[in-house]
């Protein structure tokens, strides 16, 4: 089955302290964006479409730096992960198979853990997984919430999680794989009714699982795949474990 992947770029680098988009910030010197399409390239997926918004100009650049060509689409407005997935629905139509979904701020998403996922992912015939990670600390993180037979019924992002909830460590590290086809099914069905005002990508699970489609969660060996960094000493916290891990881009 043909594999595609859509990558987050639109983030805004305000707290990082600079004007480019954050994914462009460097860990290494390298950009994170390069990472996570590095890592994509690395898992044998070469069709790529990069969601750009805050300072796009900055993102064509950088895709003009790569040798081999990458596709881009605009997200005027920030409204959230599902809204930015949103921009890609014709290159998601055009090729349909399994789409994985990563965020271009993640630099230490790797190739294996996007691989291992897959395979998951078709081995158990479901519509959707999330690639989730078990954390220390899982502030800020969207909750996985699994029912007693340990299916997914549920993300629960941090503004929305009850005490119970919050509780939970296992975490959403952003990354999804779809079939395609039934992505697109939904994707035009989720709302922006909750405390942000935004479109939720992991909303688009919660539809599926109306849809009694199957979802599940594949848990990445390393939590470090949840990683990302928004300020300059979260950047070089990132830099450190790089360093100390052998990560390289």
């Amino acid at each position: 089955m043909s594999k595609c992947a859509v990558i987050l770029a639109g983030g805004e680098g305000k707290r990082m302290k600079m004007n480019k988009p954050k994914p462009l910030a460097e860990v290494l010197g390298e950009p994170m964006l390069k990472w996570v399409v590095n890592s994509v390239r690395r898992a044998g997926i070469d069709n790529i479409c990069i969601v750009k918004g805050f300072g796009k100009e900055y993102i064509e650049e950088f895709v003009e730096t790569l040798e081999f060509p990458v596709e881009t689409v605009f997200q005027a407005e920030r409204l959230g992960t599902g809204h930015a997935v949103m921009q890609a629905k014709d290159f998601l139509k055009n090729s349909g198979g399994s789409v994985v979904i990563l965020n271009g701020d993640a630099p230490f998403m790797d190739s294996e853990t996007i691989l291992n996922s897959y395979k998951y992912h078709t081995e158990q015939n479901n519509a959707a997984t999330v690639i989730s990670a078990k954390v220390d600390d899982p502030t800020g993180y969207g909750r996985i919430v699994r029912n007693e037979n340990g299916d997914v019924v549920a993300i629960v992002e941090q503004k929305d999680a009850d005490e119970k909830t919050a509780a939970i460590n296992e975490v959403n590290s952003g990354g999804f794989w779809f079939d395609t086809e039934k992505l697109l099914s939904v994707l035009g069905e989720i709302k922006s009714d909750n405390n942000a005002k935004e479109y939720y990508l992991p909303d688009a699970l919660k539809l599926l699982l109306k849809k009694n489609e199957k979802i599940g969660a594949f848990t990445a060996s390393s939590p470090d795949t949840v990683l990302g960094a928004n300020d300059p000493s979260q950047l070089k916290e990132l830099e450190e474990i790089a360093i100390n891990q052998g990560y390289n881009c």
